[in-house]
């Protein structure tokens, strides 16, 4: 359990730089954590004890199984168990005979980067964009703006988020906060269970899904000062794209991408926040994270 004073501390350090984190969100989110929650269909709901009232806590994450959807042609995620407690030796070779085997439960694990609910770094799309472990840390605790596409996207899988769209969203919610993460929701997180419906291929194999325009992604750029984009889709460019120009035009600025998000209906269009729990293996391209709102 975190004391008062610790979760102090970490909200003083990062409030220093990042003064778009409000006092009341980053204690709500810490103190959920830190002293229990109810899960209920994806959407953690804080205990009378545990945030103040009106808080609620939302993972962003898929949960990542070997019959996740991945890219075609992709490497699918791969768990190998080493050792199980009360195994006599388990099956860890040297590891096993050290002990490990009979007192720890261990796996290993085999995928490639982009698996999963991921982030890409700027170094994924750009050859002289910073690897995944340099991301600033301030650049992963930020707004979000849920940018919601889903009635659109159910009968046309190929549409994209135009610039009208944010041009409509702010209409409503007013202007998209500096150094946010606009996420586009197109209701596509609800397919990942679906066999192919996720990836969505032809008969000729090209993929139907939804995808920001990389002309709106120019203008979240150029005229928004964003950090980040996400999508609840395997790509922020749509899925017929052979040119990536989303990638090319977010990466290229060295701004990341948050892809295969969850639970983006769960989230209100302005006022929640979002932590981007990015890996940091030196020289990355990206890799899974857990990825957590609250409001």
């Amino acid at each position: 359990m975190c004391s008062p004073k610790v979760l102090t501390e970490v909200y003083e350090s990062i409030g220093r730089e990042r003064r778009k984190v409000s006092r009341r969100s980053m204690f709500a989110a810490l103190g959920t954590t830190a002293l229990g929650a109810t899960v209920v269909a994806g959407v953690v709901q804080p205990t009378a004890s545990a945030a103040p009232a009106g808080h609620t806590i939302v993972d962003l994450t898929h949960v990542l199984t070997p019959d996740f959807p991945v890219w075609p042609g992709a490497r699918s995620f791969e768990m190998r168990n080493l050792a199980k407690i009360a195994d006599t030796a388990g099956s860890l070779g040297s590891l096993g005979s050290a002990g490990f085997g009979g007192n720890f439960y261990l796996n290993e694990l085999r995928l490639e980067e982009h698996t999963g609910t991921h982030i890409d770094a700027p170094a994924h799309a750009s050859a002289d964009g910073i690897t995944v472990e340099k991301i600033p840390v301030t650049d992963l605790v930020v707004p979000i703006a849920v940018v919601d596409i889903s009635a659109r996207a159910s009968v046309d899988p190929d549409t994209l988020l135009t610039r009208q769209d944010i041009l409509d969203w702010e209409s409503t919610h007013g202007t998209i906060a500096p150094r946010s993460l606009v996420a586009m929701n197109s209701g596509w997180d609800t397919r990942a269970g679906a066999g192919g419906a996720f990836t969505n291929r032809d008969a000729l194999g090209v993929q139907h899904t939804p995808g920001f325009a990389p002309e709106a992604i120019d203008f979240l750029v150029s005229e928004r000062d964003i950090v980040a984009v996400g999508s609840d889709t395997l790509s922020i460019d749509a899925g017929r794209s052979t040119t990536h120009g989303a990638h090319r035009s977010a990466l290229g600025s060295g701004k990341y991408t948050v892809e295969a998000l969850a639970n983006l209906s769960a989230l209100p269009a302005v006022g929640a926040t979002v932590m981007v729990g990015a890996p940091t293996h030196a020289g990355g391209s990206g890799g899974p994270c857990r990825v957590i709102a609250w409001y």
